[in-house]
């Protein structure tokens, strides 16, 4: 199923921001690395609906992607 490339915008941009606050880095920091992840291609690619799954989990699932890649 694809989502509405707006709505789809909007959400990223609600993640990337509890994402960041999660990890303690900056908003242009959590964005860098949103876009890199792999969450980021499920999402963009319409795998499983990710996109509609609450921001809080997308949220946890990027922080989760980003402790494992930083070895936090």
């Amino acid at each position: 199923m694809n989502a509405n490339a707006t709505l789809l915008q909007m959400k990223y941009a609600r993640v990337v921001n509890l994402f960041a606050k999660q990890a303690n880095i900056s908003r242009s920091d959590a964005l860098t690395f949103f876009y890199r992840s792999a969450l980021y291609q499920l999402v963009k690619n319409g795998v499983s609906d990710m996109h509609c799954m609450s921001d809080a989990y997308l949220a946890e699932d990027l922080l989760e992607e980003y402790r494992e890649k930083n070895g936090k």
